[in-house]
């Protein structure tokens, strides 16, 4: 039965090489629309982490003058308690230190490779995955 393969039938008229044909045509289509996706999702990913190193820098920038007077301040007023100016110093710029520290580490949390995964773009292809799938068996 064979040659059965080739020939139509009333609910489908397409033959089977015509039906593989369709199928690989769109199979193609489907997976350059995948990419487009992820080409745009990427790219909101990647304005997304430059608006974010933007805003650190920008922030750095502005409060660094500010930080060094206030903590000049800091450092006097330690010293008006009866602190020695070296011991003084040195306490202020170890506590300034740990915070930047912290920061810094949140900072760099957000801008991980994890956080960029084209998450829309993955979970659309599982689907398409399970529905070629389906319409294979």
């Amino acid at each position: 039965m064979p040659s059965d393969l080739n020939r139509t039938t009333a609910a489908d008229p397409r033959s089977v090489p015509d039906l593989l044909g369709d199928l690989v045509q769109q199979s193609s289509s489907l997976v350059r629309q995948e990419v487009q996706l992820a080409r745009a999702e990427m790219g909101e990913k990647v304005s997304q982490l430059g608006t974010a190193a933007a805003s650190i820098g920008v922030a750095g920038a502005l409060l660094l003058g500010a930080l060094i007077i206030l903590l000049q301040a800091v450092v006097a007023l330690l010293v008006s308690f009866g602190l020695q100016a070296w011991v003084a110093g040195l306490i202020v710029g170890v506590v300034v230190a740990l915070i930047g520290y912290l920061l810094l580490q949140g900072a760099l949390t957000k801008m991980k490779a994890a956080n960029l995964t084209p998450e829309r773009t993955v979970n659309q292809v599982s689907k398409d995955a399970t529905v070629a799938k389906e319409a294979v068996r």
